[in-house]
């Protein structure tokens, strides 16, 4: 696929999703450390999302990276704004800056994790 499918791809999906989540592996079989760190935090938060392998296409992987001009995977999405990668997703999960924008988003999640 050309840049521009890929890119005509991924904003459906941003689109489509409330919660996406493209990432090294699966949710079930994350084949990075920091892939797998996003789905435990989202995991443990219980937010529903939607998560994509761009370990199954070269192009993707490439076309996830230019999409959003940021260089590093997994990239999370909420409500078709990126969020940043498992950096960024650890320390506003750590500052209840996370748990505030879903809420404030109106995606569904389990508020009792709120950090003290």
């Amino acid at each position: 696929m050309s840049e521009t499918e890929i890119h005509d791809w991924i904003r459906k999906q941003v689109a489509d999703n409330d919660v996406l989540l493209f990432m090294k592996g699966t949710r079930q079989f994350p084949q990075c450390g920091f892939s797998s760190q996003v789905i435990q935090i989202l995991d443990y938060l219980g937010v529903k999302y939607h998560d994509v392998n761009v370990l199954d296409d070269v192009s993707l992987r490439d076309g996830v990276k230019s999409f959003t001009n940021w260089p590093t995977i997994p990239q999370l999405y909420i409500k078709g704004e990126f969020v940043g990668g498992c950096d960024i997703i650890r320390e506003m999960f750590q500052a209840n800056e996370l748990q505030t924008m879903l809420t404030e988003r109106g995606v569904a999640h389990d508020q009792q994790t709120q950090m003290a």
